[in-house]
């Protein structure tokens, strides 16, 4: 007998049917993004920061030291694990079907962010391109700035049906839409 598995996005039961014309701030969740553990080995922390940030189409989150998230969104979890098994001195653990990718773009964006976060986010102390571990909605997850008005959250897949309602609720007075980007 034959198994066919069809994938279901963990968040398919809070978006499908409520999904709205996105609005200027706009909380979209990335279907099926490749994600990365990496973990540089004793000494070779500076080699595999540097590797990490050759990889062409690859954003790396920093999680502690010598610890990233490598996130790639127009590559397969097989191609990234590829890619990054090759940097010496790196251990890599795919994370892709662990861990869930939202980004929230708009001009209020930050303002519905300290609502959930206890980090200033302002331009001047998070600059684009910063991420750092946190506490997002009260649950250990990964935040990166990647434009003037735009961040990616990174949480685990058990939680992000509570991170993904807490956004929205946050974004209720800004007119925050949600659906899959």
């Amino acid at each position: 007998m034959s198994i066919t598995y069809t994938h279901r996005h963990v968040l398919e039961d809070h978006i499908t049917g409520f999904e709205a014309r996105p609005n200027v701030n706009h909380l979209s969740v990335i279907r099926r993004p490749a994600m990365a553990v990496v973990l540089a080995h004793g000494g070779a922390e500076s080699d595999v920061d540097l590797a990490l940030d050759m990889i062409e189409g690859v954003s790396k989150r920093v999680c502690g030291p010598a610890e990233w998230l490598a996130v790639a969104q127009d590559r397969t979890p097989e191609s990234l694990l590829r890619a990054l098994t090759s940097i010496p001195g790196a251990s890599v653990l795919d994370g892709s079907d662990g861990h869930v990718l939202m980004r929230i773009d708009g001009p209020h964006a930050r303002k519905v962010l300290a609502k959930c976060v206890a980090v200033d986010l302002h331009p001047d102390v998070f600059p684009i391109d910063m991420s750092a571990p946190m506490l997002i909605a009260h649950v250990a997850g990964n935040l990166a700035r990647t434009g003037e008005n735009s961040f990616e959250i990174i949480v685990p897949r058990s939680f992000a049906g509570t991170v993904f309602e807490e956004m929205k609720e946050m974004g209720r007075d800004v007119a925050l839409t949600a659906g899959f980007g």
